[in-house]
C-alpha cells in the first residue's frame, strides 16, 4: 500500500439479539433491520437464543445467523450463551429485542465487555405485565425492566406511545428514549400483495372479506372480532378471515360454532404470504388490546386495505395518524366495531392514498435512522 492510498478499515460487527424468529411483528421487525444493516456493509450477526421460527428461511447469506442452542432453563441457558459469543466475537453494539428479563445486560456484564447494549421494546410493556398481574414472574419482569434498562446504552421504542410507557416504567425522561418505527414496509411487500391467491372467498361475485391477522393468543383479542363479525353478518352477507397461529385456536373455534359462524369464519393458520390477503381483502381489522407499533396495520395501508383498528396502547393511532388513514374504535368494543365494519364496507376508500402513507414506515427510511443511532454510540 502508498502512502497516497486511503486506508480502507472494516466496520465494525454489529448483533440483533432475539430469542428465536417465530412468526411475529418484533421478529420481522428486527430481521429486516438486521438485513438493512448488512447491505450497508455492516458485519450482522442475528443471534437467536434457539434457531426456530417460520422466518429462518428469510435470513439472507449476508447475515450471520448465530443459534445460542439455548435449553432448559431457558433464562439462564440463553444468557451463559450469550455471554460466550459476546466474549468471543466482541460486537460493537448489541441490539437486543423482546429482552424483557435483561439477559444482554447479565451477559455483557459476565463477559466484561465494551459492547453497546441498544434494549429494543417491541411491546407496551405496562399492559404486558398486566396481563400476568399477580403472578410472580409478572412482578419480576416489572422490576427488571425498572431496574436494569437504565443501564443500557441505549433504549428505542417502537412508538412515542410505547416510549412514554418505557419511560413511566423506568423513571426516565422521554428524551433518553429514541422512538423509531419499525422498518417494516419493503417492495417484496408490494410485489408480494400482487402474486395470485387461489382461495375461493377471493373470486368475484363473493361476498366481501373481512381479514384479521396475528397470533391467536389473548392481546390480539380476536373474540371480539368474531362476536362483531356475528352482528355484521345479521346485516349483510360476509365472511371472515384470521391468519395465524396460536394457543387460543381451540377456545376460538368453539366461539365459532357457538355464534354459528361456522361456514363464514376461516382460520386457515400462518400465511407465509399476508399481502396478497390483504390486497384483497374488502377491510382489515386490528382487534388487539395493545401493541407495540402494530406492523401489520402499516403492511394493511401498503395493500391498499382499508383499516379498522382498535385505538390501543400503543403504534396504531400514529400509524393511521389519529384516525386519518383508517376508522379508530375503542378496546374491546364488539358493538361499535360492528358498527365501524359495516360503515367502512360502504365507504368508498382511496387505496394509493393508504399506499403513499405506509412509506413513512419503509424499511430503508426506518434502516437509516438505526445507522445514525449506530454511529452516536461508536
Amino acid at each position: 500500500m502508498t502512502a497516497s492510498q486511503p486506508l480502507i478499515t472494516a466496520k465494525p460487527l454489529i448483533s440483533v439479539f432475539l430469542p428465536a424468529l417465530v412468526g411475529g411483528g418484533a421478529e420481522r421487525a428486527m430481521l429486516y433491520l438486521a438485513i438493512g444493516l448488512a447491505e450497508r456493509g455492516w458485519r450482522v450477526d442475528l443471534v437467536l437464543a434457539e434457531a426456530k421460527g417460520a422466518y429462518l428461511d428469510h435470513v439472507p447469506p449476508e447475515v450471520r445467523l448465530i443459534d445460542l442452542q439455548a435449553k432448559f432453563p431457558v433464562i439462564l441457558s440463553k444468557t451463559i450463551a450469550l455471554r460466550r459469543y459476546l466474549q468471543k466475537e466482541q460486537p460493537a453494539i448489541l441490539f437486543s429485542a423482546l429482552d424483557i428479563l435483561s439477559s444482554a445486560f447479565w451477559a455483557r456484564e459476565g463477559a466484561s465487555v465494551p459492547t453497546r447494549i441498544v434494549m429494543c421494546v417491541q411491546t407496551y410493556l405496562s399492559e404486558q405485565f398486566r396481563s400476568h398481574q399477580g403472578q410472580t414472574i409478572g412482578k419480576l419482569r416489572s422490576r427488571m425492566v425498572r431496574w436494569f434498562y437504565p443501564k443500557s446504552d441505549a433504549i428505542v421504542a417502537a412508538s412515542w406511545g410505547t416510549a412514554k410507557d418505557v419511560a413511566e416504567l423506568t423513571k426516565l425522561p422521554l428524551e433518553r428514549i429514541h422512538v423509531i418505527y419499525n422498518p417494516v414496509i419493503t417492495q417484496d411487500v408490494f410485489q408480494k400483495s400482487e402474486e395470485p391467491l387461489e382461495h375461493p372467498w377471493f373470486n368475484p361475485g363473493e361476498p366481501p372479506v373481512i381479514l384479521g391477522i396475528g397470533r391467536l393468543v389473548s392481546q390480539k383479542d380476536f373474540p371480539t372480532l368474531i362476536t362483531a363479525f356475528a352482528k355484521v353478518r345479521e346485516n349483510r352477507p360476509a365472511r371472515l378471515m384470521i391468519l395465524g397461529e396460536g394457543e387460543k385456536r381451540a377456545s376460538l373455534e368453539e366461539l365459532i360454532q357457538k355464534l354459528g359462524l361456522e361456514r363464514d369464519v376461516a382460520l386457515p393458520g400462518f400465511a407465509e404470504n399476508p399481502y396478497a390477503y390483504l390486497s384483497r381483502a374488502a377491510l382489515f381489522v386490528l382487534s388487539s388490546r395493545f401493541e407495540g407499533f402494530g406492523n401489520v396495520v402499516a403492511e394493511a395501508l401498503a395493500c391498499g386495505a382499508p383499516v379498522v383498528s382498535t385505538d390501543c396502547p400503543s403504534g396504531p393511532a400514529e400509524i393511521l395518524e389519529c384516525g386519518k388513514y383508517g376508522r379508530l374504535i375503542p378496546v374491546a368494543a364488539p358493538s361499535v366495531m360492528t358498527s365501524a365494519i359495516l360503515e367502512m364496507l360502504d365507504t368508498p376508500v382511496d387505496r394509493a392514498t393508504l399506499k403513499r402513507r405506509s412509506l413513512e414506515f419503509e424499511r430503508d427510511r426506518i434502516v437509516d435512522q438505526y445507522v445514525a443511532l449506530v454511529e452516536s454510540l461508536l
